[in-house]
């Protein structure tokens, strides 16, 4: 016995190893290849439909990411989660040797399927092997991985980009997904499921189609058609219709791709509100801060994910911290709770942030943000998993994940929307027709146009992306005192694997035993 207790620890921290650098392939991505993506214009052509690089995978990810969640709950972890894999791995093979803009959109949806298990196979076969008393530990190492991607993502991509070609943006996922595949095959062994209910193709494909519609209609909005155009009105009605019969048919399906049950459960709810109000603020913050940094303060573009470090590093500690205090006591609801008072804090100071604002000034505001959603980012999925059976793990993953993506699409469509809107008005109060004209394309200026600016409008354009975060952020704030608000009714359910538990009813509660797992 305390031989196996000995090599537990070691064999679950060897899968959590191959766990990490699956995660990361999914997280480094599109930040590598947004870096190499003038290189690839240059190359393959087909500026008009740059977009759709972006788009096609993000809308390939968001719509399989409930899909793989319930695979793995019905067929195996293990099984859906190396499959994932090898189709992100394909889907990047194949972009890298695309020739033209048609083929690399498509191949980058491929890979966008194969990036919707990823991320929540690595929460789920964790859900499997660490009791939710014990996962606090790991929580560090995943806020690492994140904090990793998107500081060291752009770097990388100009990296690679500059010294091997844009080609192995994509090139670079295979040796580091074939590390991965070949640990979790050798060392990763999950209780073998087989589901006698077929797959309820009817609720993918309501569910595909409606969550397709709300990313377009995201993506889209204020940018490629007017809000109130007919194809976003369509788009609205498409989604609204298909979600509305999504859920009517969950009610009636002998197996449904997203049990509405485990909504039932009141934590489980209150975490998918969080999830979606963090990935709306975190990515709204990641898309402003850095142009702000860039057009107000002169910072340069070069290393723009280092801009981020104060905010990024704060997460990091924080959910560090957090991990750690769950698991030496067994609490949690003083984190969200504290999350959403520093995030909405944080984001306030944020919002009076000026053309006059240092750079140390505002390092300060973004380590607030961080502390905040440093209590937030990993305690949502904890707590998630904790309020489901076992059986619905994977679901609860991949529903957690899903809201914290549909948060984070509305985030960059809303602030970037209203940021948008103050930018120009500012331009034209500041600059008049000159500044109308300037930002009549776009609002957001690249550091070579900014550069060719005469000195009164490149002034006026200062003032107005300072007025344009301050709206976004103003909003940012208020929307995040929901998450305060959410968190104050989360009921803190001892978590599975608390020591002081009988023994009969923790046999009950705790997940499979890591002794069959590993």
């Amino acid at each position: 016995m305390a031989d196996t207790e000995t090599k537990e620890p070691r064999s679950v921290r060897v899968v959590l190893l191959a766990l990490l650098i699956a995660m990361m392939l999914a997280m480094l991505d599109n930040m590598i290849v947004g870096t190499a993506m003038p290189t690839i214009v240059g190359e393959l052509g087909g500026l008009e439909h740059l977009s759709w690089v972006v788009t096609g995978y993000t809308l390939a990810t968001a719509a399989s990411t409930p899909i793989w969640g319930k695979l793995g709950d019905m067929y195996g972890r293990k099984g859906a989660f190396m499959s994932s894999i090898v189709i992100f791995l394909i889907g990047s093979a194949l972009s890298g040797m695309a020739q033209n803009m048609g083929e690399l959109i498509g191949f980058r949806a491929v890979q966008g399927l194969g990036a919707g298990g990823l991320m929540v196979g690595v929460m789920a076969i964790i859900g499997d092997l660490v009791p939710p008393r014990e996962r606090g530990k790991y929580q560090g190492m995943i806020a690492g991985v994140m904090a990793l991607a998107m500081i060291g993502g752009p770097l990388v991509g100009g990296t690679i980009t500059d010294n091997w070609g844009w080609r192995w943006s994509f090139y670079i996922n295979l040796p580091l997904g074939a590390v991965a595949l070949v640990v979790i095959s050798a060392v990763l062994h999950l209780p073998k499921k087989r589901s006698k209910a077929g797959i309820d193709y009817l609720g993918v494909v309501l569910l595909t189609v409606g969550i397709t519609s709300i990313v377009l209609v995201t993506t889209w909005g204020g940018s490629e058609y007017a809000w109130t155009s007919a194809r976003i009105m369509e788009l609205i009605g498409i989604g609204v219709a298909t979600l509305i019969g999504f859920v009517f048919w969950q009610t009636r399906a002998a197996e449904p791709v997203l049990p509405l049950h485990i909504f039932r459960s009141g934590n489980f709810t209150l975490m998918s509100v969080i999830g979606f109000i963090t990935g709306f603020v975190m990515f709204g913050a990641t898309l402003f801060l850095p142009l702000y940094q860039q057009s107000v303060q002169g910072a340069s573009a070069t290393n723009s994910g280092l801009l981020l470090l104060p905010m990024l590093g704060a997460m990091l500690v924080t959910s560090m911290v957090a991990g750690r205090v769950t698991t030496s006591t067994g609490r949690y609801k003083a984190f969200p709770i504290v999350g959403g008072v520093l995030m909405v804090t944080g984001l306030y100071l944020l919002s009076l942030m000026d053309t006059g604002t240092s750079r140390f000034t505002s390092g300060v505001y973004m380590a607030v943000l961080g502390l905040g959603m440093g209590c937030l980012m990993q305690i949502t999925m904890l707590v998630a998993q904790n309020s489901v059976e076992m059986k619905d793990i994977g679901v609860a993953s991949s529903s957690t994940t899903l809201f914290r993506t549909l948060g984070s699409s509305f985030g960059v469509a809303i602030m970037g929307a209203l940021f948008n809107h103050r930018v120009q008005d500012v331009m034209a109060e500041r600059a008049g027709t000159l500044g109308s004209k300037i930002t009549e394309q776009s609002a957001q200026l690249d550091a070579a146009h900014l550069a060719k600016l005469p000195a009164a409008a490149r002034d006026a354009y200062q003032h107005a992306v300072s007025a344009g975060t301050h709206s976004a952020f103003l909003l940012g704030a208020g929307i995040a005192v929901i998450v305060l608000i959410a968190a104050l009714f989360v009921k803190e359910v001892p978590l599975r694997g608390e020591p002081q538990k009988p023994q009969a009813e923790a046999a009950d509660a705790a997940p499979a035993p890591m002794a069959e797992a590993v």
